[in-house]
């Protein structure tokens, strides 16, 4: 039996997978950082935050840091790397106006739409995200994609974040589904993938990343090969 055959439930990640997270990040900061005289080159900015924020991100996951610290801390280390000199009350500021004007930006990626099209006649769709209730509401809602789910598990709601294996059986006891009857589709390979299939979901792997990964997982680079699979 193919995979098509058995799947009736679809659960996506949202950063990184269907929301263009790192063009609305960039369009974020391009509009803080200039109002609140921060001088730095933009481009050596967000090469630096990228991995900083990836690891503070790791560490959120494996609770060694809040949310709080988690919105700090990213900014406090980028600023180190890079020798800037800067206030702790003005980080505060930036932290706080990061998160007001991200979900103001809201690109998808291009394929995100056709194929969220293709799916919805076919199977449920759901998602389940480890960001902040607050921010991935609004990130859905103002890209208009809300419709689309049934139901949007985010890690404060179920209390653990992914990759634990409680926050996809929360999930699927949610949508009323047995694992090997639903799939996760994410971006990063701990969190999505392997949290995933510890609880016998399907996955596939959208690499955005070009991860190093398990050659025997389904694995896709254009959202649209998922028309391949299911």
């Amino acid at each position: 039996m193919k995979m098509k055959d058995k799947i009736t439930d679809v659960f996506f990640d949202l950063d990184h997978t269907l929301w263009d997270f790192e063009k609305n990040s960039a369009l974020t900061f391009n509009k803080i950082l200039p109002q609140n005289g921060v001088n730095v080159s933009l481009d050596d900015f967000l090469k630096c935050y990228r991995q900083v924020n990836m690891h503070y991100w790791k560490l959120y996951r494996e609770e060694k840091v809040t949310k709080e610290q988690l919105r700090y801390s990213r900014l406090k280390e980028t600023f180190d790397r890079l020798d800037y000199k800067i206030e702790d009350e003005l980080i505060t500021v930036l932290s706080e106006e990061y998160i007001r004007y991200l979900t103001g930006f809201n690109h998808l990626f291009d394929e995100a739409i056709p194929i969220l099209d293709y799916l919805r006649p076919k199977y449920k769709l759901h998602i389940i995200t480890n960001g902040f209730a607050e921010v991935q509401t609004g990130k859905l809602e103002n890209s208009k994609i809300s419709d689309y789910f049934i139901h949007i598990i985010n890690s404060e709601s179920a209390g653990v974040k992914k990759p634990d294996p409680r926050i996809f059986n929360y999930a699927l006891t949610k949508a009323r589904v047995e694992a090997d009857k639903a799939i996760m589709i994410g971006d990063n390979y701990e969190a999505d993938v392997l949290g995933a299939k510890n609880v016998g979901m399907h996955t596939i792997h959208f690499n955005v990343h070009n991860d190093a990964v398990n050659e025997q997982d389904v694995k896709i680079d254009n959202l649209l090969e998922i028309k391949g699979y299911l």
